[in-house]
């Protein structure tokens, strides 16, 4: 980082031959007119077909990019940055360079993350597809602000800003398009200001195919939603499943049916709610197994929710409860042997038998599945990340 360079605006770069000369004139434009000491970086990530010539020629800094992928080009970028402040954007004229203000007043007051919103700046006709203006990128965003408590609206909006060091401590791995995902996520898992400043879109300038593709894409990024955010893939519907599974064991079990309406619930239904039970504690089981790695290898920050349940957990705690769990299941299983006995072990009424050997096998399984969670724990607690001990 150069201390007379405050601001670089990176562009990644992949056959942009069309557009890439004139987003890097608008951009140098821009930064004479504001009066800004800054650079144009353009992480070229292998064009062919003469980018990297017509980059250089509009006055840019070229910085090779061997690996590729959009968060690969843009990581090389990143590391290759001399400004104080990076403002990064595509280099196929879809993005306004020219007006880029806000963005730098927001850093300048301190924030880490500055994101452009094109649904508040105004998208002109033609510039995002429909499936993506109306499904993909709200639906995405909504999913980001849910999991991850981020007050943005437009989560994916490819022109940016960012303080340099603040993004380069949060070790940015992604090398496709999810890399916007994931900036966004670390940022806010970091506890770093992020704001939101409206921007514009326009029609690229290019006459072939982009290089995003709708359904994988959209997929990558839902997917690296969940996998950084274990309450939302494992723990919350674990502990529904949980609930709904155990509700409807003891309530049939008990009553022999749940009515709801003009539909009967009976011991069909008992083993089906039994079995969600069984995949629900399962599930919120793997929520908590996947935090604590997580958090132990670097990839989540340490949660405040998660220590407090560290130092009240003890080994000996869960294997007691199990076992309790598990006699349960073996007094209930032993009742149902003493009134087959008494029916000299011949027929009896499924119905009404099922109806303790369900929730018999279901104490069975649950209370060794707690036992055996109580001991793997312990196991990932013995790297001292967090007390379990």
């Amino acid at each position: 980082m150069s201390d007379d360079i405050e601001l670089t605006i990176l562009m990644p770069c992949l056959n942009e031959a069309e557009t890439v000369g004139a987003c890097v004139a608008e951009a140098r434009d821009w930064m004479t007119s504001a009066r800004i000491a800054g650079e144009v970086v353009v992480a070229d990530n292998g064009s062919s077909d003469g980018s990297r010539e017509l980059a250089c020629g509009a006055g840019a800094r070229l910085v090779k990019i061997a690996k590729r992928g959009y968060g690969a080009a843009l990581q090389g970028g990143i590391a290759e940055a001399r400004g104080r402040y990076i403002i990064m954007g595509d280099a196929d004229a879809s993005y306004d360079f020219a007006h880029l203000d806000p963005f730098v007043e927001r850093l300048r007051a301190g924030d880490d993350l500055v994101m452009g919103n094109r649904f508040a700046g105004g998208i002109e006709p033609g510039a995002m597809p429909w499936l993506h203006r109306y499904v993909g990128n709200p639906l995405l965003s909504f999913a980001g602000r849910l999991m991850f408590q981020i007050p943005i609206r437009d989560f994916h909006c490819g022109l940016r800003g960012m303080r340099t060091d603040s993004v380069r401590v949060l070790g940015l791995r992604s090398r496709g398009m999810e890399f916007a995902s994931e900036m966004v996520v670390r940022a806010a898992l970091a506890r770093q200001t992020i704001s939101e400043v409206p921007t514009t879109l326009r029609p690229d300038g290019r006459t072939r195919a982009p290089h995003l593709r709708t359904w994988s894409d959209g997929w990558r990024h839902l997917r690296f939603l969940l996998l950084y955010s274990p309450r939302w893939l494992f723990l919350l519907p674990g502990l529904v499943l949980t609930v709904v599974g155990l509700a409807l064991t003891a309530l049939i079990s008990v009553n022999g049916s749940v009515h709801v309406g003009s539909t009967t619930f009976q011991v069909n239904t008992l083993v089906y709610a039994a079995t969600l039970a069984i995949v629900g504690v399962q599930t919120a089981t793997f929520g908590v197994f996947t935090r604590i790695y997580a958090v132990a290898k670097g990839y989540l920050p340490p949660d405040d929710r998660l220590d407090r349940f560290g130092g009240r957990f003890r080994l000996e705690r869960g294997f007691l409860f199990g076992v309790a769990v598990l006699i349960a299941g073996l007094v209930a299983g032993v009742i149902s042997l003493v009134w087959w006995h008494q029916n000299d072990f011949g027929a009896l009424d499924a119905e009404h038998q099922l109806r303790l050997v369900v929730p018999a096998a279901l104490g069975l399984v649950l209370g060794s599945w707690i036992i055996l969670s109580s001991f793997f724990l312990s196991i990932l607690g013995l790297d001292k990340q967090i007390s379990l001990n």
